[in-house]
């Protein structure tokens, strides 16, 4: 397969991998296994799913995935990566046998819209940064909406179900990709300061005096509860400007607390509940200076 040559601006077209292909060979095994797995005599768990029972699992196995790259090695990223790549030919052999779609009709769907969605890389589009890649790629999705008459908004395609500070992401990226964005990344973090200033405003005096879980009445709890919301979600858009992913920051965070709760806990015997706060804090620094130094 000859290499594309930039200097004549030439675009190479998609082509099949070989059938010898070692990725072919695996995907194939896989395939005949699971559809061993479904036959009428063959695992009775497999056979008894369903498209819906499925769902969950692939959930499931793609934020195990998450975790392995995250904090994982190569070996564990790896069998993740196939937990995921498993669920999905089994929840396409179930819609096969329903007459609904298969794995061939889900492969090609996402391959030809793949090439759709690069003309910059099979078509005749000109790119100079991966940022103008995004303002086509949602652009070009926002023209396959409006074809089929579904959301043509902007902020469509983000599901409902995402973590919420994942989703919260996305649609920053697809605002500020329509045009909807602050001039830099000081006006992201001044609407943070004014949504922590209204959440300061709107917190009565006995809630901030109360040792945990304050009693919240009627529109003072809605009104904390919107404000807090808030704060999150202008939080969550200024590590998007900031050219990083909030749902993770806020994983690592609750790695980081948990690491370091679980040393201080070890250090002070357990007995964490009946220590002083002063030498709770204490033990919560020594623990973050033994941690940063491994």
């Amino acid at each position: 397969m000859p290499p594309r040559d930039p200097a004549a601006g030439s675009r190479r077209p998609p082509e099949p991998v070989p059938a010898s292909d070692p990725r072919i060979q695996a995907l194939r095994w896989l395939v005949g296994i699971v559809d061993r797995l479904r036959e009428p005599d063959g695992c009775p768990w497999d056979r008894e799913q369903s498209e819906e029972s499925m769902a969950p699992h692939v959930v499931e196995e793609a934020h195990e995935l998450l975790e392995a790259i995250e904090a994982g090695g190569p070996a564990e990223a790896c069998e993740e990566a196939g937990d995921v790549l498993m669920n999905v030919v089994l929840i396409c052999r179930i819609a096969m046998e329903a007459g609904r779609y298969d794995l061939a009709r889900s492969a090609r769907s996402i391959a030809d819209k793949l090439v759709r969605r690069h003309p910059h890389v099979f078509g005749d589009v000109e790119v100079d940064s991966a940022g103008e890649v995004l303002v086509n790629w949602e652009a070009i999705k926002k023209a396959e909406r409006a074809a089929k008459e579904s959301d043509d908004s902007a902020l469509a395609g983000v599901p409902g179900g995402m973590p919420a500070l994942q989703r919260a992401g996305r649609i920053c990226d697809k605002a500020v990709a329509a045009g909807f964005r602050w001039q830099s990344v000081a006006g992201a973090l001044a609407k943070v300061t004014e949504e922590l200033a209204e959440l300061r405003d709107a917190l009565p005096a006995e809630a901030l005096a109360a040792k945990y879980a304050p009693e919240l009445a009627g529109r003072s709890r809605e009104r904390v509860a919107h404000e807090l919301g808030d704060v999150l979600l202008a939080s969550a858009y200024l590590g998007r400007y900031l050219g990083l992913d909030p749902e993770r920051l806020c994983r690592d965070a609750v790695r980081r607390f948990e690491e370091r709760y679980r040393t201080m806990e070890a250090a002070l015997g357990g007995a964490v509940g009946e220590r002083p706060l002063e030498q709770l804090l204490a033990a919560w620094q020594r623990a973050k200076g033994s941690l940063a130094r491994r």
